[in-house]
C-alpha cells in the first residue's frame, strides 16, 4: 500500500492529445455564439451550423488518409486530430463517411475539435466502446445512428455545448416538415443550416434508403454511454418516428421538431 504522504499519480485519459493553440498563436477552432454555453440565456430560436465541408482543404485530405490508414492497420485507438496542425484541425467540421471502416476502433477521440457534426456513419463502429468529442464546443447535437454502437459504454462530451442539455435547456433547430416524397431534394447535396447535414442516404430508424420513401425529421434526447445527448432521426416515415424510444428521464419524453417546444426546467446551479 502507497504511503499516506507518496504524491498520487493520475491517468492522462487523453494521452498524448495536445492543444495547438499554443503553436505558434494560431487557433485551432472557430467561436461559437449560437447561445450562452455558461449560464442559462432565455433565447428563443437557435439553428444549425451552416458550414459546408471544404474538401479540397489540405486537412480534409490528410483526415481521408489517415481514416484509411486505422482502418487497414485495424487499430483499435483512433486519434485523428493529434497530427494535424491548428490551421488543418480548424478545416475539418465534419468527418468523411469513411470512418464506416473503422469496425476495430474501440476508443475515438476527438478532444478540443472545430466538428459542428458527425455523420451517421458512426453507426458502423461496431466496436466503439469509448467516445470523447470533449471540449467540442460548436457540436451541438449528434446522429440517431450512434445508437447502433452497442458497445458504447464511456463517453466524454462537453454538456454544456448540447442542444436541451439540462445545465442550460438550450432550445433546439426547428427542424423541416415531413416530405412523404423526397424526388424535388438532392439527398448528396443537402443545405446543411436547413436540414442539419449535408448528405442523408439512409432512415436512421429501419436503414431503408431515404430515396425511395420520404423524410421526416425528428429530436429525440436519450442517454447514450455517459451522457444523455440531443440526437437527429432522419426517418423515412412516420412509422418509424412512432418506433422511436421514449426520451431520457428529465428530457422531453416524445420525438419532437425542435423550436417552440417546452421542456422540463433548468436545475443547474
Amino acid at each position: 500500500m502507497a504511503n499516506e504522504g507518496e504524491p498520487r499519480l493520475f491517468v492522462n485519459r487523453w494521452g498524448d492529445t495536445s492543444d495547438p493553440a499554443s503553436v505558434g498563436g494560431e487557433s485551432y477552432r472557430d467561436e461559437c455564439r449560437c447561445f450562452d454555453q455558461v449560464r442559462p440565456h432565455p433565447r428563443a430560436r437557435v439553428g444549425f451550423h451552416a458550414e459546408s465541408q471544404d474538401t479540397s482543404a489540405p486537412g480534409w485530405q490528410r483526415l481521408l488518409e489517415l481514416v484509411e490508414e486505422a482502418a487497414a492497420d485495424g487499430r483499435e485507438e483512433f486519434r485523428p486530430l493529434v497530427g494535424l496542425s491548428p490551421v488543418e484541425r480548424r478545416q475539418i467540421v465534419t468527418l468523411p463517411p469513411s470512418i464506416a471502416k473503422l469496425t476495430a476502433v474501440k476508443r475515438f477521440v476527438l478532444y478540443g475539435s472545430n466538428l459542428v457534426r458527425i455523420p451517421p456513419e458512426i453507426g458502423a463502429m461496431a466496436s466503439l466502446e469509448e467516445f470523447t468529442p470533449y471540449t467540442s464546443y460548436r457540436l451541438h447535437w449528434f446522429p440517431y445512428e450512434i445508437t447502433r454502437c452497442s458497445r458504447l459504454a464511456r463517453s466524454t462530451v462537453s454538456t454544456r455545448a448540447l442542444f436541451g442539455n439540462y445545465k442550460l435547456r438550450s432550445p433546439f433547430p426547428r427542424l423541416q416538415p415531413p416530405e412523404d416524397s423526397v424526388a424535388d431534394l438532392d439527398l448528396s447535396a443537402l443545405d446543411p443550416g436547413r436540414w442539419g447535414t449535408a448528405a442523408i442516404r439512409s432512415c436512421s430508424v429501419c436503414d431503408r434508403p431515404i430515396k425511395q420513401h420520404g423524410l421526416h425529421q425528428a429530436w429525440i434526447s436519450l442517454r447514450v454511454a455517459t451522457d444523455v445527448l440531443p440526437l437527429l432521426v432522419n426517418a423515412c416515415s412516420a412509422t418509424c418516428v412512432d418506433a422511436l424510444p421514449q426520451g431520457a428521464e428529465g428530457y422531453v419524453q416524445f420525438p419532437h421538431t425542435g423550436g417552440n417546444i417546452d421542456q422540463p426546467a433548468s436545475d443547474w446551479d
